[in-house]
């Protein structure tokens, strides 16, 4: 198997720096333009891949331009502009919710707190983090998302399941101006190289670091089952 370094710190700082190097454009993929579409992408992202609702958020951002907009369509309405999306149904209350608390209580805007924003439906620390992050550029904490999740335990960064455990441990490691990037350079190394079932460890420049290397441990450290 691949040798860790020594201390979570030096894998963490060596996992961010030559993954930097393999994906120098590594970025968000999810398609906006204004913090409302922002926070809607990404509530409608869960479960779901980026390209879809990239396709379902061009129309649906034409004709849904403001809180109040959304606030004033009912669920069924919202669920049917969103067909195609994981859970449509579910997702369509959650944006009437959100359309709702912000017209009422947050003057159509989008909140810029962890609080206020995890106050909405639908929305997570995960998804909060996202809007912080990329809507009003402050970085409290990495986003863990199932790339990240996977990823960081395959390299030895925690033993945790749980999202919010997880980013914990991270936060301890990853240095923090790092924080924002690491996650979409490890969703861009998971898309291409360390797939759930489509590990190619052969191709892959960490696998030398990586005590979960397929061909050398037995054991993918993601699932903690067998390769």
């Amino acid at each position: 198997m691949g040798t860790p370094l020594e201390s979570h710190e030096e894998q963490a700082t060596e996992v961010v720096d030559r993954l930097h190097e393999e994906y120098p454009d590594s970025a968000i993929s999810l398609n906006y333009s204004n913090r409302l579409e922002l926070l809607i992408a990404v509530v409608l992202s869960a479960q779901c891949t980026d390209e879809r609702v990239n396709e379902v958020t061009a129309d649906l951002f034409e004709k849904y331009q403001s809180a109040e907009d959304y606030a004033e369509a009912t669920e069924e309405q919202l669920a049917e502009d969103i067909y195609g999306i994981t859970f449509h149904n579910n997702k369509g209350g959650y944006l009437q919710g959100i359309g709702e608390i912000l017209t009422e209580e947050h003057d159509g805007e989008v909140p810029d707190t962890m609080s206020a924003l995890t106050d909405l439906p639908g929305v997570g620390r995960k998804t909060a983090n996202v809007v912080l992050q990329h809507g009003h550029d402050i970085v409290e904490g990495i986003v863990v998302d199932t790339h990240v999740q996977r990823l960081s335990r395959r390299l030895g960064l925690t033993e945790e399941e749980r999202p919010e455990a997880i980013e914990q441990d991270l936060l301890d490691v990853v240095p923090s101006g790092e924080w924002q990037q690491f996650t979409h350079l490890l969703i861009d190394h998971g898309r291409a190289v360390c797939g759930a079932r489509s590990a190619d460890c052969e191709a892959c420049v960490l696998a030398d670091i990586c005590p979960s290397a397929k061909g050398d441990s037995d054991v993918d450290l993601a699932s903690g089952e067998a390769w």
